[in-house]
């Protein structure tokens, strides 16, 4: 949100925060949550620069297409390690789903 419009609200009374505090999120959930959320936007990311369609990669985990693209949307119904493996099956090294999760979530630690 912007600086400006912060402090609109603030002025107006309303208390400005984030999903974390409104969920009343510990800071190991709000991590796990960004760690998905990166880990979905890497998935469909690279199965588009690989031309591949949702399907043909649900073929190879031997899973549906639907499925895949709840993992794309990091349902609440997708695990970690779903996504991972799904990563792993397109061709994802762990060192590049590491530099993935290392995203959002690690900035926010340091």
């Amino acid at each position: 949100m912007k600086a400006q419009k912060r402090a609109k609200l603030t002025r107006a009374g309303w208390k400005v925060g984030g999903a974390d505090e409104f969920l009343a999120l510990s800071q190991e959930e709000s991590f796990l949550v960004e760690m998905k959320l990166d880990l979905a936007a890497r998935l469909k990311a690279l199965r588009a620069s690989r031309n591949m369609s949702q399907a043909e990669v649900a073929k190879l985990l031997g899973s549906s297409q639907s499925r895949v693209a709840k993992m794309e949307a990091a349902d609440g119904t997708v695990t970690l390690d779903l996504l991972v493996r799904a990563l792993l099956t397109i061709g994802l090294s762990k060192a590049e789903i590491a530099r993935a999760i290392g995203g959002k979530a690690s900035r926010r630690a340091a």
